[in-house]
C-alpha cells in the first residue's frame, strides 16, 4: 500500500505518540508498504516551530529531510498539477497544507493517514 503521512501523523510516529492510532501505526511500521511525506508537511512543520506552535519538534524541524530519509520514507515535492488541484478543491476547507494534502493523496493515488474526517468530503482514501 502507497501512504501519504498528514504531519500529525508523521510527527506522532516520529515522536512515538500514543495518539496514533494502532491501524495506522501497524501500516507504517509494515515493511512492504510504502511511505510518503510531503513538502508541504516540511512547510508546516518549519513554519510552526518557527512562529512557537511546535516546541517540542525543534530537533526534528532542523534535520527533517534527514529523519525522513533515515526512516526510509519517500519524500513527495509539490507539483504545478498539485497546486492547481489544491486551489480548485471545491468547499470552505481553508487550510493550505491539508488542500496539499488532499491533492497529492488524490493525484497520486495514495492512502492519506490522517485522524481528521473532513478528509473524507474529498473522497481521499484515508487510514487511521
Amino acid at each position: 500500500m502507497n501512504l501519504l503521512l498528514d504531519t500529525h501523523a508523521l510527527l506522532w510516529w516520529l515522536l512515538g505518540h500514543t495518539s496514533l492510532s494502532v491501524p495506522a501505526r501497524d501500516a507504517i511500521g509494515d515493511a512492504s508498504n510504502d511511505i510518503f511525506v510531503s513538502a508541504a508537511s516540511a512547510w508546516e512543520i518549519t513554519t510552526k516551530v518557527r512562529i512557537g506552535k511546535l516546541p517540542d519538534v525543534v530537533d526534528i524541524a532542523q534535520n527533517l529531510a534527514a529523519t525522513v530519509e533515515a526512516q526510509g520514507f519517500v519524500p513527495i515535492s509539490i507539483s504545478f498539477a498539485h497546486g492547481q488541484m489544491a486551489g480548485s478543491l471545491p468547499g470552505p476547507h481553508r487550510d493550505p497544507f491539508d488542500r496539499m494534502l488532499a491533492a497529492q493523496a488524490m493525484g497520486d493515488d495514495l492512502v492519506l493517514v490522517s485522524n481528521e474526517q473532513r478528509f473524507d468530503a474529498y473522497g481521499v482514501r484515508r487510514l487511521w
